[in-house]
């Protein structure tokens, strides 16, 4: 992997190109990221790049009580310290082929991409709560007539004598969303590198204001 960055999302919008076609484009707040941590062979059997995104406010103690409880701890700012950063939010690590060209404080910015570019994004998907069969899995429904006892349940789960028992994968209702999610091969229609804005075709994972890794495609469609 050569260029991968850290990003949030704005929404979704749809912009004209200069053939006229209209394009839905998932807009991210891509950078600027900050390297935090070098990987390293000798130091820790691999090679990659840790990086930092969204500054938060350092966790205090006033009048005995904690305050920015979800900020940066002691440890964390010794860490960020070392690096010579503020405190981030979010600190992932990325595989970079190049990683030893990076140096501590240097940073990634959404110009990194350019328009037509394929990649990947991965984030955490929406949570959906508690669903039932239909929903979640995609089952059949009962028929809907008075004298049914059958509407929305989800029928059988296993034989009776034979196997005599429920199989493991069995689409059951339950707790749908909030995975993690990677959808390939999208487009980079647009890229503000004053602004930090990538501008993505199609849907992307997660809620506004999620987390979104965006990665060089590791497949070409033929």
């Amino acid at each position: 992997m050569k260029k991968a960055i850290l990003a949030t999302k704005v929404g979704m919008t749809q912009i004209f190109k200069e053939d006229g076609s209209l394009v839905p484009v998932t807009v991210l707040q891509a950078g600027p990221c900050v390297v935090t941590q070098i990987k390293t062979v000798e130091n820790d059997g691999y090679s990659a790049v840790q990086v930092g995104f969204v500054d938060i406010k350092e966790q205090v103690v006033r009048n005995g009580k904690l305050r920015h409880r979800h900020g940066a701890n002691k440890a964390d700012k010794g860490h960020f310290a070392k690096a010579g950063v503020s405190c981030k939010r979010y600190v992932r690590e990325l595989k970079f082929e190049n990683a030893e060209e990076y140096t501590l404080g240097s940073e990634i910015k959404a110009d990194i991409f350019a328009e037509g570019d394929k990649i990947d994004a991965t984030a955490i998907s929406k949570g959906k709560g508690f669903q039932g069969a239909i929903k979640k899995n995609g089952q059949h429904r009962g028929p809907m007539a008075h004298g049914s006892k059958f509407h929305r349940h989800q029928g059988s789960n296993g034989s009776s004598s034979d196997p005599s028992r429920v199989f493991k994968g069995k689409g059951m209702p339950g707790h749908m969303g909030c995975l993690k999610v990677t959808v390939q091969n999208l487009e980079v229609v647009k890229v503000d590198a004053e602004k930090n804005l990538i501008l993505v075709k199609g849907a992307i994972p997660g809620p506004k204001k999620g987390l979104v890794t965006i990665k060089e495609t590791v497949k070409v469609e033929a």
